[in-house]
């Protein structure tokens, strides 16, 4: 059968460094850092004390204090997020088919701070099961997706993608292939997460996963750099408004770009290290080239996982050298989240959001923080290093990775009529 073609139609962005898409675009460009000590809790005993927490947001702003109790923040960053973009698609609610719009969403882990705050109440009280009505409602990761279907009365498909770091990534997969084969018109789709809390910040430590640069926190996500020493935990939301080519053309959408094709693999090597050689990461670009019938040398930009940690940088690295061979020195290569850091579960979604902005406005984010060159990794790629770089960009490649090693990716294309 002939597969449809796949737009983005709309864009919603809550992140470390701008609250709307907009703002979000202008700290990518100026390479700002969303970096900062914690302020949701005490971390006098924490290894690491700094996160990219949202900055100026009240629940109060968005719902009333009723709706709030009920909603994790997670939950909550969705549904501002996709608020934003389903206003950015200009979607008449009264004009579509509702069966035919779906929400597809993206959560590695849920409502963790919910989960958190009612174990601590119960392990402090007398013992008698004294729990929250809407605690499992405000913890499961499928909730998000579920309230926004509520909230717009979507009735299409309706669920979240769990695979860590990638959930997003394949999200927004499945969004693409839900529409492509005829199931759906619209689907909403993306992530968000929120796990900047004490069971956050305490189970990347035990792990050693984070960076504890505490002295300097603005400069601690530093992907590609020979000093580095760990991600550093963000949270927020990004969301996508995918569309049937047709339908979007009919309703005369605003078009960013075309989502051209998405690849999966699994790296099946560890828990949490990535495959040293990064075999499942090149299987996972090729795949993905392949599902979109495109060549390695028409791709101009890759926004890496990137997230700065010791051997994730390099295994990647490797991996895209071994894919785009000698086109590998004229790719853009950057890690937005020098700037965002890991948004874990939603990291996919504001990424493919950076790289469908950079798209647009013909200019690479930097990957900022970077000063002293790593002897591991080939010197004459460009990383985009510190300072924005102009660029005409025709096909972007997202690629994000998760613990249990699920890899995803994602290629966008300026449409082509």
């Amino acid at each position: 059968m002939e597969l449809k073609r796949v737009v983005v139609t709309g864009l919603g962005a809550l992140t470390p460094i701008g609250n709307t898409v907009s703002q979000y675009w202008d700290g990518l460009k100026n390479g700002k850092s969303g970096c900062a000590p914690i302020t949701y809790f005490d971390t006098e005993k924490f290894k690491t004390k700094f996160a990219c927490e949202i900055k100026d947001y009240d629940p109060k702003d968005h719902f009333d204090r009723k709706e709030a109790r009920k909603l994790d923040r997670f939950a909550q960053y969705a549904l501002v997020s996709s608020d934003e973009a389903i206003q950015d698609a200009g979607i008449n609610l009264d004009e579509i088919d509702k069966f035919r719009v779906g929400v597809i969403w993206g959560a590695g882990i849920g409502g963790l701070e919910t989960f958190q705050n009612e174990v601590i109440n119960f392990a402090q009280g007398d013992g008698t099961p004294r729990f929250n009505p809407f605690f499992i409602p405000k913890m499961i990761a499928d909730i998000a997706p579920g309230n926004i279907s509520i909230k717009h009365g979507f009735m299409g498909p309706n669920y979240t993608t769990v695979s860590a770091c990638a959930s997003s990534a394949n999200a927004m997969i499945d969004a693409l292939n839900y529409i492509r084969l005829g199931h759906c018109d619209i689907i909403v789709t993306g992530g968000s997460e929120a796990a900047v809390t004490q069971a956050g910040m305490g189970g990347f430590n035990a792990m050693h996963a984070l960076s504890t640069r505490n002295d300097s926190p603005e400069t601690a996500s530093r992907p590609f750099d020979a000093t580095r020493d760990g991600f550093v935990l963000g949270e927020g939301a990004g969301a996508l408004i995918l569309e049937e080519y047709e339908h979007a053309k009919k309703r005369g959408a605003k078009i960013y770009a075309e989502v051209v094709g998405g690849g999966m693999s699994s790296d099946a090597y560890h828990m949490t290290a990535p495959h040293p050689e990064g075999i499942g990461v090149e299987r996972v670009m090729l795949n993905c080239l392949r599902d979109a019938n495109m060549k390695p040398e028409e791709v101009d930009a890759i926004n890496t996982h990137g997230t700065a940690t010791p051997l994730g940088d390099v295994a990647e690295l490797k991996a895209i050298s071994n894919v785009f061979g000698d086109h590998t020195k004229n790719i853009n290569i950057n890690s937005t989240k020098s700037m965002t850091g890991h948004l874990l579960g939603a990291a996919g979604a504001i990424e493919a959001i950076a790289s469908i902005l950079a798209m647009e406005n013909g200019m690479v984010p930097p990957t900022i923080n970077h000063t002293t060159v790593d002897e591991e990794i080939d010197p004459s790629l460009n990383l985009t290093l510190n300072v924005a770089q102009k660029r005409d960009i025709k096909v972007a490649m997202s690629n994000t990775f998760g613990f249990g090693g699920h890899n995803a990716c994602v290629l966008f294309r300026k449409l082509e009529d």
